[in-house]
């Protein structure tokens, strides 16, 4: 057990959770286009003088198509490594196993929510939004580093997702409701998997040994920069859907300041904000304050 939490109660809470994609969205849930998706604090848009606002409501759109895209991809990408850890040894905790296989099952759900997301939004929205991949390819790089650096990468994901939803959208009243709803349950399991991911972390990491733990940040560090080149190929294929959707294209200028104040939002609402966190850092700490250092050293860059 970790500050209070354990395999068997994460269970019991996430059983009591527990909601149905077809409860989230379908026909029946429409999104309002004339709303915006995201907070201002991750799409950025207000520093894009040269945009309208009705121009800055699409980008916003097409971020938060973005957004989810990217966490489908993340999911699907980190899903076999949750599964491979579901087979408990001798002497592990009893409900260690059910509460693992149910994380798998609720990560396979956010990815089907995201699917159906993106059909709607495909519906919805006046053009074609491409994202980065594929997943297999970007899931095989992340996967190829150790198991503790891949948990490390998780736990940081999901801890993000925390001050996503806690710190920026829970009280956005502008944002479109349905889009919120959708963003409210992805928060309302993964606040479970934190803690379900920390378990496994501090298991691995008792394990590894402070070398190994910090050969692990080592790690996490050069899968931020694989994504962190990922998020700048991402830009691009944003500013071509907004081109595409104002129908107009961007002086060479303005194309430049967009690709570098856009991938700056982007870094810091996938990997700035998951390195800033204090539960993330605060469960990397107590195993190793030199990891943590090492973390708060580089995070200023995704910010």
């Amino acid at each position: 057990m970790i500050q209070g939490h354990s395999y068997e109660r994460l269970l019991e809470i996430s059983k009591r959770v527990n909601w149905r994609v077809e409860d989230i969205i379908g026909p029946d849930k429409p999104m309002d286009f004339s709303k915006p998706f995201m907070p201002e604090s991750f799409a950025r848009t207000a520093e894009l003088d040269f945009l309208g606002a009705a121009e800055r409501l699409k980008l916003n759109q097409i971020r938060g198509f973005g957004y989810l895209a990217m966490f489908e991809l993340v999911e699907r990408c980190i899903l076999p490594a949750i599964e491979a850890h579901v087979p408990s040894k001798p002497g592990q905790d009893p409900h260690r196993s059910a509460a693992l296989q149910n994380f798998a099952a609720e990560e396979a759900k956010h990815i089907e929510l995201f699917v159906q997301f993106r059909k709607a939004f495909a519906e919805g929205f006046d053009v074609p939004c491409a994202v980065i991949g594929p997943a297999e390819d970007i899931g095989a790089m992340i996967r190829s580093h150790g198991k503790l650096a891949v948990a490390l990468f998780v736990l940081a994901i999901e801890w993000a997702t925390q001050q996503h939803w806690l710190e920026s959208v829970q009280d956005e009243e502008g944002l479109d409701p349905q889009f919120k709803s959708l963003l409210k349950h992805h928060w309302m399991e993964e606040s479970q998997h934190a803690k379900l991911d920390a378990l496994v972390f501090y298991e691995l990491a008792e394990k590894a040994g402070p070398d190994g733990v910090m050969q692990a940040v080592d790690e996490f560090l050069q899968i931020g920069a694989f994504i962190d080149s990922g998020l700048g190929e991402q830009v691009k294929l944003d500013l071509a859907a907004l081109e595409s959707v104002i129908g107009r294209r961007l002086t060479e200028a303005q194309r430049v300041r967009f690709l570098g104040q856009q991938h700056q939002a982007q870094r810091w609402t996938f990997l700035g904000s998951a390195l800033v966190n204090q539960g993330f850092l605060k469960a990397l700490g107590e195993v190793s304050p030199a990891g943590r250092a090492r973390l708060e050293e580089v995070a200023p860059i995704f910010c």
